[in-house]
């Protein structure tokens, strides 16, 4: 007879933070199999009286209702790449050195548990709140657990400001960069390699293109007094058929984080200006994807008593997030975005992926102290 499978303990809200991440992080949720933790997340909060609570797929919100002049929206995703042998989790170090290792702990369960501990800590809030955890995130943008909020529950992130819990190591990174990818398709024209210049290298054909991003600088755009990095890149290239064959047919891919000065248009006519530059023969450029960058919104008020607040508590200024995430989703609402939470980013998807147990420490307390300080 086959054993029933054990049964995942329920979730304490009121446990320390620390606790919490690693009860998130030791329920696996790769994109694509997030139910089991979305379960145990609606639960937890179907326990607190003073939440209104909402299920959609595996992506659950919990609001209050107080009447406040102001209302934010705190969101995080749930799901995560898949694991690499980094499961269960193993706390390494301590005191302040101490850092919680394995998938999830910086992107992002670590700003989930600071999200659902503010949650039940925080029954009266100065502002409302609704809180969101969403799935698919981690995968195509269609699939996106937030963009099918946006569509289905559009009244449930209607807010003056929307913080997302992704990691920023405990400092405000105020809007995102756009990304844009094109591929450049380069025409050639085949013949046997012995007897090349019977033909036209499609391949060769790219030098000019991959020499003028090669040479293309990073340049720094300040927007709302943040300072963002962009990049131009080759990231993929294919051609040819076989290794007797003078290729008839090249195509690169071409990825382009623009900073949030830009409209989404302008980036794409940058890009198409730098292909046209070249003077290449038959080049085409065919856009494959295309997402609006945030601007910071540090200017809004409930924004800029965030901001002071972190700065107050931890030291640390607002600098700008040069990568991609769905604040870009709230901007487009209308909704000014900062990030906000635990872990550093660059170890996001990392084997060793580890959080510093100070940050989640300190990105609970940042959020509580904000969301319960008067405001006047």
């Amino acid at each position: 007879m086959n054993a029933a499978p054990p049964t995942t303990p329920a979730l304490d809200l009121t446990s320390d933070v620390l606790a919490l991440t690693r009860a998130l992080c030791d329920v696996p949720s790769v994109s694509g199999d997030e139910t089991r933790l979305a379960d145990l997340v609606e639960t937890a909060l179907r326990a607190l009286p003073h939440l209104e609570v909402l299920r959609d797929g595996d992506a659950v919100m919990a609001r209050t209702h107080l009447g406040r002049a102001e209302r934010v929206v705190v969101a995080g995703h749930l799901d995560t790449v898949p694991v690499a042998a980094n499961l269960p989790t193993r706390l390494l170090g301590e005191g302040a050195a101490a850092e919680l290792w394995g998938r999830g702990t910086v992107d992002m369960k670590g700003g989930v548990a600071v999200q659902l501990a503010c949650a039940a800590a925080v029954t009266e809030p100065v502002r409302d709140v609704t809180w969101v955890f969403y799935d698919h995130e981690e995968v195509a943008s269609e699939l996106n657990g937030l963009g099918r909020l946006v569509r289905h529950h559009p009244e449930w992130l209607r807010a003056d400001l929307a913080v997302l819990c992704e990691p920023t190591s405990g400092a405000i990174e105020g809007g995102c960069n756009g990304t844009l990818r094109v591929e450049v398709t380069l025409p050639g024209r085949a013949a046997h390699s012995a007897r090349a210049w019977r033909g036209v290298n499609a391949i060769h054909a790219a030098a000019p293109l991959l020499q003028a991003l090669a040479d293309h600088p990073a340049e720094e755009v300040e927007v709302d007094g943040l300072t963002y990095r962009e990049s131009l890149s080759a990231v993929l290239i294919t051609g040819g058929i076989a290794t007797n064959v003078v290729p008839d047919r090249c195509v690169v891919t071409v990825n382009y984080r623009f900073a949030p000065a830009l409209s989404p248009q302008e980036a794409v006519d940058r890009v198409r200006a730098l292909v046209d530059g070249l003077g290449i023969p038959g080049a085409q450029v065919e856009v494959t994807d295309l997402a609006p960058g945030a601007r910071p919104g540090l200017d809004h008020p409930a924004a800029a008593a965030f901001a002071a607040t972190v700065q107050r508590l931890t030291g640390r200024t607002p600098a700008a997030k040069v990568g991609w995430t769905d604040v870009a989703r709230f901007a487009e609402l209308g909704v000014p975005a900062v990030n906000f939470g635990p872990g550093d980013p660059s170890l996001a998807h990392a084997d060793d992926e580890r959080c510093p147990v100070a940050d989640l420490d300190t990105c609970f307390f940042a959020l509580r102290t904000w969301l319960t300080e008067p405001t006047g």
